[in-house]
């Protein structure tokens, strides 16, 4: 038998109807704040997550599942959605339109990493870009559509975490200050991180080893190397999300995984669990070959959004339900049950009848199985008197009905 793959998993049944619900409310959020959809495709050029992501960050050096095409051309299956947008508003000249440019993607995205809970190699991210600003208030808004999401989806205990990279010259200054700071334990860091030290120390915050976490507990800020400038913008996303009633804790600890992010980086935190994170990333249109851009965003993965709704509420329950079954009897009741069938369906009730020649008694027992509210029977005497008996599921009363109305009645009923 050939199984799944390692880090992928079949969606059905109970869960693909929560996975709908997610995404519908995903969509309408969306529309409420202007932002459009956009559909990139699932695999790019290798060069777009070398240059967009930054050749440091473990998705590119570890992650990535990347092959060579007959055109011996190196391609890359999506391992973020942030670096496909940036591509697509430069290539379709979204620049020229009226500014900002808000887009929102749902996409499968995919990374080879060691598969956990609410991590797969095949997961799914909702991503919101918002580009062609520098301003502090488009910072907040794109957390303003994240914190929207998360109160709708009912997530208790959610905390939102910020920080500020500053510019790439203060970027430049904490990468010193850090290293000086860092440079006295180098030998008590694990092996990533003292990688990372050489080619960029600022991840070696995001380290999760308890020894590399012990000794960064007291790393000097990144606050503290900001200029005036970004100090000024920092200050201002706080006073926005202040003003919106956002509550948030400044966490000098937050970096984010990816090279593209500067000034203010984000993360929403419930019960230990990154549910979303993001940031400003002024320089990542620059870098993929269009104009100095100001850009702002977040993704957030549905599978992690998923669990986290798990453990607050229970496994997810599948609970069926039908407005009605229509059995039958006979090859003439059989026929007219079909028809009967999907002129209930065309008005929008959820019918249903049989179709694989079951006797009447296992009928029943499907319909029951199916959670109908309203069965009936139909066969050749109940052709023949015109007449045909509706009964409701739950209390076992029964209407005889006209034959003739008996779709406008039922429908009536269940509307």
């Amino acid at each position: 038998m050939i199984q799944l793959v390692k880090g992928t998993k079949d969606i059905m049944g109970a869960e693909v109807k929560l996975w709908q619900d997610i995404e519908k409310r995903m969509r309408t959020i969306c529309e409420t704040f202007g932002i459009g959809e956009i559909r990139t495709p699932a695999f790019e050029f290798t060069e777009l997550f070398v240059r967009g992501v930054g050749e440091t960050t473990d998705i590119v050096q570890k992650e990535m599942y990347t092959f060579t095409d007959d055109g011996n051309r190196s391609l890359t299956l999506r391992p973020e959605g942030t670096a496909g947008v940036a591509r697509a508003y430069i290539e379709h000249g979204m620049h020229n339109q009226a500014q900002p440019t808000k887009l929102y993607y749902i996409s499968p995205t995919f990374r080879c990493e060691n598969t956990q809970a609410g991590r797969q190699r095949q997961f799914h991210q909702f991503g919101v870009e918002i580009l062609g600003s520098y301003s502090a208030a488009q910072d907040a808004e794109s957390i303003s559509v994240a914190t929207a999401l998360l109160d709708e989806m009912g997530i208790e205990g959610v905390e939102l975490r910020i920080n500020s990279l500053g510019c790439p010259d203060c970027r430049a200054e904490y990468n010193r200050t850090l290293k000086e700071f860092i440079g006295a334990n180098l030998d008590k860091l694990c092996p990533t991180c003292k990688e990372r030290f050489e080619k960029n120390p600022l991840r070696v915050l995001d380290c999760k080893e308890t020894g590399c976490q012990a000794i960064i507990a007291n790393a000097p800020s990144v606050l503290d190397c900001l200029d005036e400038e970004c100090t000024a913008h920092f200050q201002k996303v706080q006073d926005i999300l202040t003003e919106m009633e956002i509550p948030f804790t400044v966490d000098p600890k937050i970096v984010r995984g990816l090279d593209y992010y500067t000034r203010t980086v984000f993360e929403f935190v419930a019960n230990g669990l990154t549910v979303c994170g993001g940031g400003r990333y002024d320089k990542l249109i620059e870098e993929c070959g269009g104009k100095p851009t100001g850009a702002v965003g977040f993704g957030l993965g549905i599978e992690r959004l998923v669990m986290i709704l798990e453990r607050q509420n229970g496994a997810i329950v599948n609970e069926p339900k039908r407005d009605i079954y229509i059995g039958s009897m006979g090859q003439a009741g059989h026929i007219k049950a079909q028809g009967m069938t999907l002129a209930l369906r065309k008005q929008g009730i959820l019918a249903d009848c049989d179709t694989v020649e079951r006797g009447v008694k296992a009928q029943m027992k499907y319909a029951n199985k199916i959670g109908a509210r309203y069965s009936a029977i139909i066969g050749d005497g109940e052709l023949e008197s015109g007449i045909i008996s509706l009964k409701e599921m739950e209390s076992g009363e029964k209407e005889d009905v006209s034959l003739t109305d008996f779709v406008a009645i039922v429908a009536e009923k269940c509307k």
